[in-house]
């Protein structure tokens, strides 16, 4: 008798946790299917909305690759703008879109999924629900399982990114004709790990990166939640996704102008500037452009993270209520 109603007890306490986690979460029930096509949708919308920026900050980031520090240009975007559609046309501020939108499908679909799971998993480790309902829990909890769906996400789809980044910083001369091009060209002429090239730099970039735009979005949306007894609407995802986006930015860019550099290294056949990984390009940035050759494109940066983490936890939100609504119907 004692055997069975400890049995029970322990049932119902794990019942408990289980709700306690579903509570948390905060999310109706959507199959994986629709939820990897929630989130690849969403990276593909925020990353073509905002492209223009995207190739702007890149063009800034990269410019004192080749350059000598005392030569370096002031960054100017709408300099940098009107010699984009003056010198390549207009249609030159999407190039490497098409390349974006086939890393952006995979790697948004990937990162959201990833995070779900991660963050489940995470939960379902505390034994009680006010454990896995506590504030500090929860940020934790999404920080750890952000920077674990960012470095997943980045590993598999890492390649194409490069790619992406060859793309978009050509500017008059076209070395590489599309992504099938680029790909055999940076095999061709770097070998196989050409194509990885950067990727340490973008790791330790991504991580931070994903977590705190998970974490902060999460959790102003749970104190939406909380307050108003309610979802937030597509607005305040949308202002919520802002914030998130420019938090990760602040903290992170230094890391990925260090990559965007990386990844250029040797592209066209140029002669490689860094050599001693991301530490000494780091390091190579500082003593030839200072602190503020660390943050060069940190402006179009700031303009283009609003809109895009923005939009992109605006559309996943909006893809998943439609997709929940029509899973049910």
């Amino acid at each position: 008798m004692n055997e069975a109603l400890s049995t029970s007890d322990a049932v119902g306490q794990k019942k408990s946790v289980e709700q306690g986690v579903r509570d948390f979460v905060q999310q109706p029930h959507i199959s994986n299917a629709s939820q990897l096509l929630a989130g690849g949708v969403a990276g593909a919308v925020s990353k073509t909305c905002t492209a223009p920026l995207a190739r702007l900050t890149i063009l800034f980031q990269v410019e004192g690759m080749q350059s000598k520090a005392a030569t370096l240009n002031r960054p100017s975007i709408i300099r940098e703008a009107y010699r984009i559609a003056v010198e390549e046309g207009f249609k030159a501020f999407w190039k490497g879109n098409g390349v974006t939108i086939v890393h952006r499908l995979p790697y948004s679909s990937i990162s959201f999924y990833a995070y779900e799971k991660y963050k489940m998993a995470l939960l379902c480790m505390y034994s009680t629900e006010e454990q896995a309902g506590s504030l500090g829990v929860g940020m934790s909890t999404r920080l750890i399982a952000g920077g674990a769906a960012g470095i997943t996400a980045a590993s598999l789809t890492y390649p194409l990114d490069l790619v992406r980044t060859r793309l978009a910083a050509q500017r008059n001369e076209k070395y590489y004709k599309g992504i099938a091009h680029a790909l055999h060209t940076i095999t061709r002429d770097e070998g196989p790990r050409g194509l990885y090239k950067g990727l340490g730099a973008t790791l330790l970039g991504v991580g931070p990166n994903i977590a705190i735009n998970f974490c902060v979005y999460e959790t102003l949306k749970s104190l939406w939640t909380e307050q108003r007894s309610e979802l937030p609407g597509v607005w305040s995802s949308l202002a919520f996704g802002s914030v998130a986006g420019i938090a990760s930015s602040t903290a992170t860019f230094p890391l990925d102008l260090v990559r965007r550099r990386m990844q250029l290294e040797g592209a066209g056949g140029n002669f490689p500037v860094y050599k001693t990984g991301v530490l000494g390009t780091f390091v190579h940035i500082r003593k030839t452009e200072g602190w503020k050759g660390l943050y060069r494109g940190i402006l179009p940066e700031y303009l283009k993270v609003v809109p895009s983490v923005g939009i992109v936890f605006m559309t996943y939100e909006f893809m998943k209520s439609r997709l929940t609504s029509h899973s049910d119907g």
